[in-house]
């Protein structure tokens, strides 16, 4: 069965999108990107990953003001 994966690790979801595993965290930690936990793994949504790339196209990752939070 090759079912798609509806979410992925912090490090899935930088391998992804080539965001680096480190800015990836910090976007997580800044609360700009939602994620679920479970125990002490960090859970992203691939269709949250999809829409936060939309909405933040162009914008500067690194720079927490710059960075738009999604729901």
């Amino acid at each position: 069965m090759n079912a798609v994966k509806i979410g992925m690790t912090i490090e899935e979801a930088a391998e992804c999108t080539g965001i680096g595993r480190n800015t990836m965290r910090k976007l997580v930690d800044w609360g700009k990107l939602p994620v679920l936990k479970v125990g002490r793994k960090t859970i992203i949504r691939r269709d949250t990953l999809e829409r936060f790339m939309t909405v933040n196209q162009g914008r500067n990752l690194l720079n927490q003001n710059d960075v738009r939070r999604v729901d």
